[in-house]
């Protein structure tokens, strides 16, 4: 999808041709603007039928004035710019997605800061993403072209990249998240790893099963031991800035499949098993943007890739594995693979002396459970970075909760063997 950035008041925007126009509508403004948008809104909101409240939206189809074959006024009411701006803008795209627009231009009737342009953005391309890979009569998406109107366009730039650096990653990342089991094998996530070292400063090295061995990561290797796919141990690297500057690393979970093993997972919804692997599509994800927006910092990226299957050979409840750590660990229920193969990948992430480090995994449904599908549960023993986490779920709308890690809980790890 190209996405355009353009000098656009809400007189210019009515000569814009377009399947659709979207006017995101400020409590005050626009009323009295000239010209025929103007004229809309505050007809609409004499009338009633344009309430200040984000969300709320009225649409038309051609009217008198305007280039555009269809117009929508979408009220961003009085909450957080950016909280409004991806309100209004999935509200307004309920209007006009069953008219599979082409080319769409999206401006404000007043003001706009760079958070509420990237929540904009990113929720527009959010709401028209459409999953082709392996459908036989596939639809494509029907969008091909955005015009982002502001004020000013020379000093929305730097915001408008991000946004869309933003939107490339997220997209990759949903690509290879919903793609099914034997479409997405470690084989193949490293392929599409490999794939993101075609852009400046991004290398990528994928470990195969004897390197991994050699490593002496036993844990994880004991998780893949069941299944014909070869593990694969993926490790991304993002040199923006100096050699002696320590990295940021990213581990994610990279379960393709995962049927709990011999502690067999329930056959209603195993199919939603390829998702394990959404902390790999995470990381991939981020290395997307990063190549894209070429930031002044350096990232690792660490993905443990295999699937979690049944043969003769499969783990066994009882059986006791040795992680890279040197420390062993019984295995209760194979169907917690996850920290076995992520306490591999962290062991590993120690190497680089990270200045940090944040794993993103699928981990256990019971934080579901906890917390519902608003946020996710952040882990941290370090208070400057959980505030940083939160502070940053907050700006991208992908909003956690911090739960806790107190003494008492580690006596729950101990064995007898």
């Amino acid at each position: 999808m190209d996405f355009q950035l353009k000098t656009l008041g809400l007189a210019q925007a009515a000569s814009e041709k377009a399947d659709a126009l979207i006017v995101l509508v400020s409590p005050g403004d626009g009323e009295q603007a000239p010209g025929a948008l103007g004229g809309l809104i505050g007809a609409a909101r004499k009338a009633g039928d344009l309430p200040d409240k984000a969300g709320k939206c009225l649409m038309l189809y051609r009217p008198q004035g305007i280039a555009a074959a269809r117009v929508v006024l979408s009220s961003l009411g009085d909450g957080p710019a950016a909280t409004a701006a991806r309100s209004a803008v999935l509200a307004a795209w309920q209007q006009i997605k069953a008219a599979n627009p082409k080319r769409v231009v999206l401006v404000w009737s007043g003001g706009v800061v760079p958070a509420a342009l990237q929540a904009a953005v990113v929720a527009l391309a959010d709401a028209s993403y459409v999953y082709t890979h392996t459908k036989s009569k596939a639809e494509p998406r029907a969008l091909r072209q955005v015009v982002v109107g502001v004020a000013q366009a020379s000093a929305c730039k730097a915001a408008l990249a991000e946004a869309v650096a933003a939107v490339r990653g997220v997209e990759f990342a949903k690509e290879w998240g919903n793609r099914p089991g034997n479409h997405c094998t470690p084989t193949m996530l490293a392929e599409a790893a490999r794939s993101l070292a075609k852009a400046p400063r991004v290398k990528c090295e994928v470990l195969g099963p004897k390197e991994v061995a050699a490593l002496k990561m036993g844990a994880f290797m004991a998780v893949a031991q069941g299944s014909a796919e070869p593990l694969r141990f993926i490790v991304l690297r993002y040199q923006g800035a100096g050699k002696a500057d320590a990295p940021q690393v990213l581990v994610g979970k990279g379960i393709t499949f995962d049927t709990g093993g011999v502690s067999l997972k329930p056959a209603a919804e195993m199919d939603e098993m390829k998702f394990d692997m959404c902390g790999a599509a995470s990381v991939l994800g981020v290395f997307r943007a990063l190549g894209e927006l070429q930031p002044a910092v350096n990232v690792v990226g660490l993905i443990p890739t295999c699937e979690n299957m049944n043969d003769g050979r499969a783990l066994k409840p009882g059986d006791v594995v040795t992680s890279m750590s040197g420390q062993t660990i019984e295995v209760l229920n194979t169907d917690a693979e996850g920290r076995l193969i992520l306490c591999d990948a962290l062991a590993y992430a120690a190497r680089f002396d990270p200045a940090a480090v944040v794993d993103i995994a699928t981990l256990t449904g019971a934080c579901v459970i906890a917390l519902g599908g608003v946020r996710s549960g952040l882990f941290a023993t370090d208070d400057g970075l959980a505030g940083a986490l939160a502070a940053a779920g907050e700006a991208a709308q992908d909003r956690c909760w911090r739960m806790p890690l107190g003494d008492e809980y580690p006596e729950g790890l101990k064995t007898s063997f």
